[in-house]
């Protein structure tokens, strides 16, 4: 299992909320899609919540001071005046920790910083009528921010029965919350397992592809199947980011495979022209694909090869 220092963990969370991709965290990191991939999603895209120590508790540097006088034979009162706290304060950390004989200041830092978890209740937990109310409505394929600004108008004077979509999204996306059902995630609209920052939308925003060309401009030749030479692709997601391009001839079903090493346009498009030279011109006269990222170069494909590229609209 490979691990993060915390260093890289905020580094990989400043890159994500940046709008970063897995494969530039990843190489940034040099760490494994997969496990950056794996980091992330624990807590659904969403960055965590740093914890901070409150003022008022014991730092490891009073610890050691603590541990030493109980070294040195020195009394609780003696210790806790040194200390400038409370003899009571100093007498129950000794207490907790194993004692006058058995106390150790790391030791005593991690199970205070252990025993100080406090996982706060999920608000939807003691809201079972809202918790109904926003189920039944993204089964309804409703977005989150569709069912906020609906809970706003329809309970203007019932606090309790309102709640932000960026709650939403977290209850949805961090499953630990456990309230809202996982199967639920298939009703949002982007089907993503993680949230994406907004950036990233900006990047790569769904079937943003320039000059694309509608599948309703296909040919009749080509819809009937009538002459050989017309293909249909789609790129295949394996197991630890292994990609492979399908290729099948529309006429005589033959099929082509072709292996990627990574879905970027330039990537998928470099593979799709070599691919294209191992067959006459004749029979390779036209590609139809899904509108996926990976072929927002596609006029390259057409300019280099001399072919039409036929993007097919989104589902």
């Amino acid at each position: 299992m490979t691990r993060f220092s915390n260093q890289q963990k905020s580094l990989m969370w400043d890159r994500w909320l940046q709008g970063d991709s897995l494969r530039e965290i990843s190489r940034l990191l040099e760490r494994p899609p997969s496990s950056v991939f794996k980091q992330l999603r624990r807590t659904g895209g969403i960055r965590p919540t740093e914890r901070s120590r409150s003022s008022h508790t014991l730092s490891l540097d009073e610890r050691e001071l603590i541990s030493r006088g109980l070294a040195s034979g020195q009394s609780l009162r003696a210790i806790a005046r040194e200390l400038d706290r409370a003899p009571s304060t100093v007498s129950r950390e000794v207490a907790r920790n194993g004692g006058s004989v058995r106390y150790r200041a790391t030791a005593a830092d991690q199970a205070t910083w252990s025993r100080a978890k406090r996982p706060k209740e999920c608000r939807l937990e003691s809201e079972p009528k809202l918790t109904r109310l926003i189920a039944s409505k993204l089964k309804r394929f409703w977005s989150p921010q569709q069912i906020a600004g609906w809970l706003k108008r329809r309970y203007p004077d019932n606090e309790r029965l309102r709640m932000s979509h960026e709650t939403i999204y977290k209850t949805l996306y961090i499953q630990t919350r456990g309230t809202l059902k996982k199967e639920l995630l298939s009703c949002l609209r982007t089907k993503r397992v993680m949230r994406r920052s907004k950036h990233a939308s900006q990047k790569t925003g769904p079937g943003k592809i320039v000059d694309a060309v509608p599948i309703s401009e296909r040919p009749p030749s080509i819809e009937d199947r009538a002459i050989p030479g017309h293909w249909e692709g789609d790129l295949i997601a394996g197991t630890n980011n292994s990609y492979i391009a399908t290729l099948v001839e529309r006429k005589t079903r033959y099929v082509m495979l072709a292996k990627v090493n990574d879905k970027t346009t330039n990537t998928v498009i470099d593979t799709l022209i070599k691919q294209s030279k191992k067959l006459p011109a004749e029979l390779y006269k036209s590609l139809t694909w899904d509108r996926g990222s990976e072929l927002a170069g596609h006029k390259r494909f057409t300019i280099e090869d001399e072919h039409r590229c036929v993007l097919l609209r989104p589902k």
